[in-house]
């Protein structure tokens, strides 16, 4: 696949998220409409972190490659019409949280990190379903719910709030800073 030209390369391999997000960010603002941008990761949630910060900000996810342990993104930057960075309106903080979790009261915690993430630490009761997986698992969660969405930074949740909001769910809200800065309880496959 040579014959893929890209206008700028953006080395981020070696970087987890939300730091690849950041990154396609600042390189994207410098590139002009119709330019494409190939971002190399490693991360293997950069994929589907890529691919909904695409949709939520109107540039284009043209595809990833993978060549070995890195993925080569592909992005096409939109013109300024096109563009129009959204956030998730519902959101709590993880003390809101914990004191909804303290308080037994029915909620859905849905965390959209990775498994491996997911498995060194989580909030107990908590449904995994990783950001790149969500799409084809809607059907495991109830649009009549309460459902707080979570994963390391508030990043991914709120990409995951917005997905969810467009399918029908109503009582979404994204927990902002998540897991990266969570003080609640938390089980792990290591106890």
């Amino acid at each position: 696949m040579d014959n893929l030209k890209a206008n700028v390369i953006l080395d981020a391999k070696g970087l987890a998220c939300p730091m690849p997000i950041v990154k396609t960010k600042k390189a994207m603002n410098a590139l002009e409409a119709g330019q494409v941008l190939e971002v190399l990761a490693t991360d293997k949630g950069s994929k589907a972190d890529l691919k909904a910060w695409a949709s939520s900000t109107g540039h284009q996810y043209l595809g990833t490659i993978e060549e070995g342990t890195v993925l080569k993104h592909y992005l096409r930057k939109s013109s300024g019409a096109e563009t129009n960075e959204r956030k998730h309106p519902n959101v709590a903080n993880n003390e809101e949280l914990d004191n909804k979790l303290k308080n037994n009261d029915h909620i859905v915690v849905l965390d959209v990190r990775e498994a491996a993430e997911y498995a060194f630490d989580h909030i107990p009761n908590s449904l995994s379903i990783p950001m790149g997986e969500l799409e084809s698992r809607l059907n495991e969660l109830n649009k009549e719910d309460e459902i707080f969405v979570i994963c390391r930074t508030g990043n991914r949740s709120d990409f995951a709030a917005q997905k969810l909001a467009e399918n029908g769910f109503t009582n979404i809200i994204n927990v902002v800073p998540g897991m990266s800065q969570w003080t609640g309880e938390t089980t792990s496959i290591n106890n």
